[in-house]
Formats: structure tokens, C-alpha cells, sequence
């Protein structure tokens, strides 16, 4: 059923986000652990600097008890909070969801993750006015399998159910699947050495692309045209 809220609303996103020398552990066989951290911060500050250029992006809330990644991305714009609940992806999602509308009621809420290297302000922007018109919806990532955004109206829970076969749970819960065409960007996230082959591909961003200019990851080099645009998203940790 579609609702009332007005497209034009600034949303908020949310981002959780692990501790660096936790995060994207499938990745070590391609880049080596030292890399492998320095990957998962360059993700998480393309994706929020990329949210944060929407215009229908009005904040970023990153969900994080990393103090470097923390500092690195309240640099960039992003509002940063800590992990008290300390009892993984979903719960620091529904943290970062209270902790906006403790600001905001009615804000339009928004989870997003944080390796997302590729993504596109435009396309994201089309994903949110699609959203818009649904109590909650998602997107499926690139595999078909997880989910890489989820978004709740005004007045609506968010209720996450990240992680693995994530699809369909967020299908059984309710939530609308997003099948737009020309969304690669925002379905593209990073877990293994194929998944950073195809995001570079699209093109990744300038953090991310700093990394690759060490020669040290397989795939082809790539990169992105500078974001631009307003809207609220919250970051959530990555799986």
C-alpha cells in the first residue's frame, strides 16, 4: 500500500559499521589483512560521501565504536554514534534508527551499508523516491541473495533482518523489493575479491580508488565522477 509521504521529504540514512580490524574478513585472500582494514574505512567513506552529495539525502548516521573510522567519517559530514548495543548488525541499525528520530519523530529512515565503494548519488536518489511511496522497502544485493538498503516511512518501523539470505526474510516481513533497472551502484557491495572485481568496474570511488593505485588488488582500476545532492542516511555495519 502506498503511503502519503512526500518525496520531497529528506531522509536519513544510517550506517553500521564494524570495527576495522573485524571488517570484510572474506576479503583477506585478495588484499591481505593490513589492506584488508584499509578497504573497509575506504569503503565506508566513498559510501557516505556519496549519500551525503543526494540531494535527497539530508544526514548520515554512522553506528561505529572504531575511533578511526569514527573520526574519518565525522570528517566527511557523517554523524557518528556509538554501538551500545554491542549485539550486531541489526540491533546497531535499530540504534541508529532511534538515535534519528530521538531528533527527528518523522523522519523517513533509511539503512544503508557501508561497502557500497560504487555507489552513485543519482541512483540512490532514484531509490529513495521509489521508496517513498512504501511503508518499507528494500534492495537485493548484486547476488540476489542479501539486502543493501532498507527504508521505512514516517510513523514506520524499520525492523531489520540483515545478514545472509536477508532477501527473503525482508520480503516475508513485508517490505517491498526494489527492481529498478540502472541501480548497479547501489546493489554492488564488497565481501570477496569478485565483488571488489565488479565494483571497479562501475567505478569506485576516490578512497577506495587510492587503495586500488597501490596495484595491490586484483581486477581493473576504476573510479567515479564526484557526488552532489542533500539527504539523511543511516550507515549499518557491514556484514
Amino acid at each position: 500500500m502506498a503511503t502519503n509521504t512526500d518525496p520531497t521529504d529528506p531522509w536519513s540514512l544510517v550506517v553500521p559499521l564494524k570495527p576495522l580490524a573485524q571488517a570484510k574478513s572474506r576479503l583477506a585472500p585478495a588484499a591481505g589483512a593490513e589492506l584488508r582494514s584499509r578497504l573497509a574505512l575506504a569503503f565506508a567513506r566513498d559510501t557516505v560521501a556519496a549519500a551525503l552529495s543526494c540531494p535527497a539525502v539530508l544526514d548520515v548516521v554512522v553506528v561505529t565504536d572504531d575511533p578511526e573510522a569514527g573520526a574519518a567519517l565525522t570528517a566527511i559530514g557523517a554523524r557518528v554514534v556509538p554501538d551500545e548495543p554491542d549485539r550486531g548488525l541489526n540491533a546497531a541499525l535499530a540504534h541508529g534508527e532511534r538515535a534519528v528520530r530521538a531528533g527527528r519523530p518523522r523522519a523517513a529512515v533509511a539503512a544503508l551499508n557501508a561497502d557500497l565503494p560504487a555507489l552513485r548519488p543519482a541512483e540512490l536518489a532514484r531509490v529513495l523516491d521509489y521508496s517513498a511511496e512504501f511503508p518499507r522497502a528494500f534492495v537485493t544485493d548484486a547476488a540476489g541473495i542479501g539486502t543493501t538498503f532498507l527504508s521505512a516511512a514516517p510513523g514506520v518501523e524499520l525492523r531489520p533482518a540483515f545478514g545472509g539470505p536477508s532477501r527473503v526474510r525482508h520480503l516475508d516481513s513485508g517490505a517491498v523489493e526494489i527492481e529498478l533497472a540502472g541501480i548497479d551502484s547501489v546493489r554492488q557491495d564488497v565481501d570477496t575479491g569478485e565483488d571488489l572485481r565488479a565494483a571497479l568496474a562501475l567505478g569506485v570511488g576516490a578512497h577506495t580508488a587510492e587503495h586500488w593505485d597501490t596495484g595491490s588488488l586484483p581486477g581493473r582500476r576504476g573510479s567515479r565522477p564526484g557526488p552532489g545532492g542533500e539527504a539523511s542516511v543511516v550507515l549499518s555495519p557491514d556484514r
